[in-house]
């Protein structure tokens, strides 16, 4: 079903290592409305729906986020990448450096792992599609108020 291509879908060229932007752009990788919390979300979901032509859509919908999930992850790595570990310690995120390196961990920008307890999977088709709606809003709204 999955088919993987040996490139990204938007290549990732980060010239300058930013590890205050790789800290706050982490929870769009593994945070509870991030791109792993997205696509888990619809391909668990599209189980519940109760006709063919929706459960491909949410198929193609969670499988493009597994898209965005690699390109979120790549651009942590390289706004990380052979940063100073006296960097970390000025943002005051000494604990992921000292856990995961220049490695890309699924959290949130405050350290918390990615939990799958932040996915509404429910028997409702209808609810579950809110729960999407309200996911992605969440995430909107989070990255207005950084820029």
């Amino acid at each position: 079903m999955f088919e993987y291509k040996k490139f990204l879908e938007y290549p990732v060229r980060v010239k300058n290592v930013n590890p205050r932007l790789a800290n706050v752009i982490i929870t769009q990788y593994g945070g509870p409305n991030g791109e792993l919390a997205a696509s888990v979300r619809y391909l668990s979901q599209r189980y519940t729906v109760p006709d063919k032509v929706t459960k491909r859509l949410l198929t193609d919908i969670g499988t493009e986020e597994l898209a965005h999930l690699e390109i979120v992850g790549s651009l942590v790595q390289q706004l990380s990448k052979q940063a100073p570990p006296e960097e970390w310690q000025k943002l005051q995120s000494w604990e992921y450096y000292s856990d995961n390196g220049a490695s890309v961990y699924p959290q949130s920008s405050q350290g918390s792992p990615f939990n799958a307890a932040a996915l509404a999977v429910t028997g409702d088709p209808l609810t579950n599609l809110y729960e999407d709606l309200g996911a992605d809003g969440a995430t909107l709204q989070g990255i207005k108020k950084f820029f």
